[in-house]
């Protein structure tokens, strides 16, 4: 059983760390950028592996990620984007990868934690591709991000991965067995033409199903879509005569890991949460001290930051009250 490791800031230090360790940012010492989260690593055809990671928030901003196979490094991207595919790789093959960024002044922040990915094998002189996928749907999840999905596609062999185009520049990629995604960081009141295409395991790449448009709504407001799932609350009396809150949700379905929470507890934001290592993909959970006072009402509530460095919507509000000591 892999062990998580859960970092826990007080809201309190949040500003006074915001330019520091807390979110990865540099600082006015010169601190280098921190180290890219939610670094994943998807293979999308026998040579080549998608990878992803969500953005860092720096000042300056970053500049650029570098892209790492052990210690060489396979690519540069502008810090704009957060994806790179790796290619002339070798079919049934185990690689790890990991990130780096840097920053608007050339300096170096340290590596990610490791994303492993596995080549399938190679089919022999395949040169048919998968049937373009079908169905295609979009729906805005609020004025910055659409939910797409789709119908499978079929091949002669096996769908290894799916190809996510908004006009005609390629966002994202999701492993064969997976037809639906969340494209964030999008503009309100904006209008997208979005299209998917199949990928086989001898990289053949479909033809693209029928585009699919949409306009984001004009606000600020993230949709449902972005906040966690799910959300409960109880009071738990500790042995020690303290007030404790747990609260488990699940986590929203974005495009790319989320691995930060910020908690709100009446009104006012408390606490942020930062997963050390890998953050759970369904439901999450976390305990935290309320006080002493037997019988006080207290409305708790949290959100996600995205991957796209936004934050999404609140998830439902939950009131609960501290129960009488036995």
């Amino acid at each position: 059983m892999r062990r998580v490791v859960l970092w826990v800031v007080p809201w309190a230090l949040v500003a006074a760390l915001s330019c520091g360790c807390a979110n990865g940012a540099g600082d006015e010492d010169g601190r280098a950028p921190g180290a890219p989260a939610g670094v994943t690593a998807t293979a999308g055809s026998a040579t080549s592996v998608h990878v992803m990671w969500n953005a860092v928030a720096a000042d300056p901003e970053v500049s650029l990620y570098e892209v790492y196979h052990g210690t060489e490094k396979v690519g540069d991207v502008p810090g704009s984007a957060h994806m790179l595919d790796v290619v002339r790789l070798s079919p049934s093959t185990a690689y790890v990868f990991t990130v780096r960024a840097r920053d608007g002044e050339g300096r170096l922040g340290p590596r990610s934690r490791e994303a492993r990915a596995t080549t399938p094998a190679a089919g022999a002189a395949d040169r048919s591709p998968p049937t373009p996928p079908g169905a295609l749907t979009a729906r805005a999840a609020g004025s910055r991000a659409v939910q797409l999905s789709w119908s499978a596609s079929t091949d002669d062999r096996k769908v290894v991965s799916y190809d996510v185009y908004q006009g005609d520049v390629r966002v994202h990629s999701v492993g064969g067995g997976q037809t639906a995604t969340v494209v964030t960081g999008l503009r309100p009141g904006a209008r997208y033409a979005f299209t998917v295409r199949a990928r086989d395991a001898a990289d053949n790449l479909s033809p693209a199903g029928p585009p699919v448009r949409l306009t984001t709504p004009v606000g600020d407001a993230e949709g449902a879509d972005t906040a966690p799932a799910g959300f409960r609350a109880t009071a738990r009396l500790h042995a020690d005569g303290a007030y404790y809150l747990d609260l488990s949700w699940v986590a929203p379905l974005v495009d790319g890991v989320v691995t930060e929470y910020q908690i709100q507890l009446d009104g006012r934001p408390v606490t942020s949460l930062v997963w050390g290592g890998t953050p759970p993909r369904g439901t999450a959970a976390y305990s935290f001290y309320v006080g002493r006072e037997e019988g006080a009402a207290h409305r708790v509530r949290l959100r996600a930051r995205l991957p796209d460095g936004t934050w999404g919507a609140f998830s439902a509000e939950r009131t609960v009250t501290t129960g009488r000591r036995g």
